[in-house]
């Protein structure tokens, strides 16, 4: 039995589709620490802090 070249191109493309489908479905789940990842932005930039200091957008430049 001979498998044509259409074939094994619609496999691969159905099962393209099948994996884009069920990383877009783990995606929708909720990642743990995205409060704490949201809490560690500076709230006047955006930036994420490092550390506990204060954020560079509010120090003096010069």
């Amino acid at each position: 039995m001979r498998v044509s070249g259409s074939d094994v191109l619609a496999k691969i493309v159905v099962v393209f589709l099948v994996v884009i489908a069920v990383l877009g479905m783990f995606g929708k789940l909720r990642i743990p620490g995205a409060a704490r990842l949201s809490q560690k932005k500076c709230p006047r930039c955006g930036r994420y802090r490092i550390g506990n200091g204060p954020c560079d957008c509010g120090k003096k430049k010069g």
